[in-house]
């Protein structure tokens, strides 16, 4: 049997092989897998790392006689934006840079690839011109300038454009979703673009839950922005099952189970770079299921501990904390008051590659690259206290537990954080200090707490003041004073008030952190092995200087972040 006659090499395969850049039989494979996969003989190369991608830009420059272009000096914003298609920028790997005139110059790494430049030409009507650059260079430049361009919200502002093509898919975490051959009428256009709109206008709102909710006599549907519930929308109570039903589909739930609560999630893809999860719930009620949707944007958390709120020494204990090698942080507030963020920043800061960072959580919210995340699902057995057995025989450095409900849960991250492990974990508790005599009241001896414990977070969100509108509001002295200003705060405050604008929803513009951090002092040690409550811990840690809520929310009212009315709602006196 003849074999086929090996590959003539020739122009850009045949100099790097010259210039010994890369061998002969290497350039030949690489040749022919290029051909098979439909991409470029350079974007092969530097795929996979068979020749450095800036001497083979050097040695294509010498064969073809093309200019080098310096792509890391290029100005991104320079480059002609909405000229080219965006998929005709992936599909021919190139990028638009500058036009002068009725000539349009185009990055290219292959000086080969004529067919991007025609097809170009075809499509913009403009004469096009070859400028040869660093394939790893340009891979970055053309990430960047689809991420500056990819506007993907921007064509779903009207019910009438764009909501059919969302992609949108359901996740599967392994449970038991019954019978899921849907069919029927619930694939209905109008439901789906009904459903694809709320979806789309709670994201851009902001909102971090949708409710969708059937009544008697009514349908309604309500987001919670910035923590506060507004209703968006009344659709016909004859679409309650409908609705109902596509939710239920979307989320791979079971639809002919209307009895009990059930649990889903979604996957919506806004661009090729941004996903956003829903995490749906089910719960049967008198008139119909009640469907709530918690947003969880991955972006969220990626802010930085800087976007987070913290005061200057707040942070710096916090970033303290973390560089510890072992101990336990312990994140505590009641339902939506961003634990789930503060934690995730923490392990965002961890998160290097010499670190073994594993996740208990229920469930998982947002998935994080280089984290190994474990979904704990109590009916088949696999709980926290299970989940952190197995964790502690897999090498770990940090170890994060979605919540401490029980003794079993907290002997066993307590341990951890004694033998040489940094844990990371939340509780609902409304302040630091009871957070202490919460795990005493477990069953933890105080002597175990007082030798793992090392920080204490106690958070709440409250709306921040709109930038656009808010304005000093003159409130007497005395009355500051009886809020708990100190005389040395009225000196520098200056207390807003809400106003509103057509950039803000009543004039509030998102949310900050308010933050009581407490380290574990050598006093506070000894009061907790000698039994203290939580009023003498609280009043040992705000006598060595470490800030209450209230004090933390009354400092955000100075500096005109936040309300007077706000501090009063998140916190009590």
């Amino acid at each position: 049997m003849n074999s086929a006659p090996p590959i003539a090499l020739s122009g850009l395969a045949r100099r790097l092989v010259k210039d010994q850049l890369i061998a002969e039989e290497i350039a030949r494979n690489a040749f022919q897998e290029a051909r098979n996969n439909k991409q470029s003989f350079v974007s092969y190369l530097v795929e996979n790392n068979l020749s450095d991608s800036n001497a083979i830009a050097e040695a294509a420059s010498d064969e073809f006689g093309a200019p080098l272009f310096d792509l890391a000096s290029f100005n991104m914003e320079m480059a002609p934006k909405e000229l080219v298609d965006i998929k005709l920028i992936q599909q021919h790997h190139t990028l638009p840079l500058y036009r002068r005139g009725n000539k349009l110059f185009i990055a290219v790494s292959d000086p080969t690839n004529l067919r991007a430049l025609d097809e170009i030409k075809f499509h913009t009507g403009i004469n096009t011109d070859a400028v040869l650059v660093d394939e790893k260079l340009l891979n970055e430049a053309i990430s960047q300038y689809i991420e500056a361009n990819d506007e993907p919200l921007s064509g779903f502002d009207d019910l009438e454009d764009g909501l059919d093509d969302l992609d949108i898919e359901a996740v599967d975490e392994d449970r038991d979703s019954g019978d899921t051959d849907q069919g029927g009428d619930i694939d209905e256009t109008p439901i789906v673009r009904f459903v694809n709109k709320v979806l789309v206008d709670a994201i851009k709102s902001g909102a971090s839950d949708i409710h969708f909710e059937p009544y008697e006599k009514s349908y309604r549907v309500r987001f919670r922005t910035d923590g506060i519930l507004t209703e968006v929308t009344r659709p016909p109570m004859t679409l309650a099952g409908r609705l109902a039903a596509r939710l239920k589909v979307m989320s791979q739930m079971d639809i002919s189970e209307r009895r009990l609560p059930q649990d889903g999630r979604i996957k919506m893809k806004l661009s090729k770079k941004r996903a956003i999860d829903f995490r749906v719930n089910t719960l049967p009620t008198l008139f119909g299921e009640k469907i709530v949707l918690r947003i969880l944007d991955p972006s969220s958390a990626q802010m930085g501990i800087d976007a987070l709120g913290y005061e200057p020494i707040q942070k710096e204990m916090y970033m303290h904390a973390l560089k510890q090698p072992q101990g336990m942080i312990l994140v505590t507030g009641p339902t939506g008051s961003g634990k789930t963020v503060s934690l995730y920043t923490g392990l965002n800061i961890l998160n290097e590659p010499e670190v073994n960072i594993s996740t208990a959580e229920d469930p998982v919210e947002i998935n994080l690259e280089g984290i190994n995340q474990c979904h704990v699902n109590p009916k088949v057995g696999l709980t926290f206290a299970e989940a952190l057995r197995s964790f502690l025989r897999q090498d770990p450095d940090v170890i994060m537990v979605g919540e401490i409900r029980d003794l079993e849960t907290a002997e066993i991250s307590i341990k951890a954080a004694q033998t040489g492990h940094m844990v990371m974990s939340t509780l609902h508790t409304n302040s630091a200090a009871e957070t202490i005599t919460r795990l005493m009241n477990m069953g933890v001896p105080a002597f175990n707490v007082a030798t793992s414990v090392s920080l204490i977070i106690a958070q709440r969100l409250a709306r921040r003041l709109c930038n656009d509108c808010k304005e000093p509001i003159d409130i007497p002295k005395e009355t500051l004073l009886a809020e708990g200003f100190t005389e040395q705060d009225l000196e520098e405050a200056t207390i807003m008030q809400p106003v509103g604008c057509d950039k803000c929803s009543n004039g509030s513009k998102g949310r900050v952190g308010i933050y009581e951090v407490v380290r574990i002092t050598d006093e506070i040690s000894r009061i907790i092995m000698e039994g203290g409550n939580s009023i003498e811990i609280g009043d040992k840690a705000r006598e060595e200087g470490f800030n209450d809520l209230r004090r933390s929310a009354l400092m955000k009212a100075a500096q005109g972040l936040i309300s007077l009315e706000e501090v009063n709602r998140v916190t009590k006196d």
